[in-house]
């Protein structure tokens, strides 16, 4: 499997309901997913569920996805429409390995010197804090001169932006992404058009190689 990362909005008040009784009905095929122990596992997830399936761990919520992968590998869009059904909206995805090193190298180093770590689960405005920096960290290294998202976000995240410069220059310029700038300035600016009005939770799901 390649690496991959997904960006998910969530429902806990439809997970509560419809994947709580869908683990019920279908318990014997979700067991297969489940690490050792599996029936306590299952009972710690539905349990989490009846207060809120943002209490699930990364751990926990990676054999779901698997069951519901499983089901529906023929079809994607099946795939993501019975997510959704389940309180889980797949609105994002990142597919390439390269990209996805890419984007956690600019997290990891907006988290250690930001001092915001962005959780597996955070909220929205945490989320687009980080998304405006890569906006700003990526369009510096594809050297644009015109940008109006950029220009426009500018006037508003002036602290932002100036960290952004910093850590452009710090970097000198993190060359090592350059062929890719454009593509992951892509991922940013999508990702903060979806989200900018959104005020629930985000998990983010990386799926390791």
């Amino acid at each position: 499997m390649p690496e991959e990362l997904y960006f998910i909005k969530t429902n806990p008040t439809i997970a509560k309901i419809n994947l709580y009784n869908k683990l019920c009905r279908e318990e014997k095929n979700i067991l297969d997913f489940l690490p050792d122990d599996k029936q306590t596992s299952l009972e710690i997830i539905k349990n989490k569920l009846t207060d809120s399936l943002e209490t699930l761990t990364r751990e926990e919520l990676l054999p779901i996805f698997s069951w519901f992968n499983n089901q529906y590998k023929a079809d994607r869009e099946e795939l993501k429409t019975q997510l959704f059904i389940n309180g889980f909206d797949f609105f994002y995805e990142i597919l390439s390995e390269n990209h996805v090193k890419n984007f956690h190298q600019i997290l990891s180093d907006y988290e250690k010197h930001s001092k915001h770590h962005l959780n597996y689960v955070t909220d929205s405005q945490k989320f687009n804090q980080f998304l405006i920096y890569g906006i700003f960290y990526t369009d510096m290294i594809k050297r644009d001169e015109k940008n109006i998202l950029r220009d426009f976000l500018k006037s508003d995240y002036k602290d932002l932006y100036a960290f952004a410069e910093s850590q452009f220059n710090a970097n000198e310029g993190n060359l090592a992404i350059e062929d890719d700038a454009s593509t992951i300035y892509t991922y940013f600016s999508d990702l903060y058009d979806m989200t900018k009005y959104y005020k629930g939770s985000i998990i983010k799901l990386h799926i390791p190689k």
